[in-house]
């Protein structure tokens, strides 16, 4: 997915592949489970508009928003846009495949391409991994774009058109990304043991004779 390139752009290529495990492969095949308050077909554009607490399943990923728009294209992926209610941001929610980690990320708007494998962010984006329940990495920006094929974060510091910038929570101020990284600790080492001069006998109390 390529993001438009405006005269000020901040764009951070976070590279992962070898320290984080790709999400769930199997989630792009479930088939995808949709709640709402009221829904509208188009069928001359073959979309599905949902709107009013919308909630998106689709294996382990969990989407949540106020509108989501939902197309499939010929050959069977999917293709969703969310967005938020009004001061609110949508929400995504994705479990890592063989290891106890989880993504979660909110945005004024997501988009979720099933082809491509991408999430990506728009407006107060922010992204963040927990292991387990512990919270090990967040990213703010403007954009974040999620490749779960390549485990790349492309993170665009430059607020897009009509947005409120890229202040998440905590935020990075306008025009810049912000990225908490966790270092990953080494395994304990047993400390080596301290040698001893042996131990001698003696026929009397205290040691030596007097």
């Amino acid at each position: 997915m390529k993001i438009p390139l405006p005269f000020r752009l901040i764009a951070c290529a976070v590279l992962l592949a070898a320290s984080l495990a790709s999400a769930e492969d199997a989630d792009r095949d479930k088939p995808m489970n949709i709640e709402a308050d009221a829904l509208r077909y188009d069928d001359a554009r073959q979309i599905s508009i949902f709107t009013g607490r919308v909630v998106l399943t689709k294996g382990t990923i969990l989407i949540r928003g106020d509108k989501l728009e939902v197309r499939q294209d010929p050959q069977g992926f999917q293709y969703g846009v969310v967005t938020g209610a009004p001061e609110q941001r949508a929400f995504f929610r994705q479990k890592r495949e063989g290891v106890d980690e989880t993504l979660e990320g909110e945005g004024e708007t997501i988009d979720y391409d099933s082809r491509l494998d991408t999430v990506k962010f728009t407006g107060q984006a922010q992204l963040r991994r927990f292991q387990g329940t512990k919270l090990n990495d967040e990213f703010n920006a403007g954009i974040i774009v999620y490749n779960n094929l390549t485990n790349v974060f492309t993170l665009d510091g430059t607020p897009a058109a009509g947005s409120q910038g890229s202040t998440g929570q905590p935020g990075a101020p306008a025009g810049r990304v912000r990225a908490m990284l966790t270092p990953k600790s080494e395994p304990a080492t047993a400390p080596a043991p301290t040698s001893s001069a042996p131990l001698r006998s003696s026929p009397r109390l205290g040691g030596s004779a007097q």
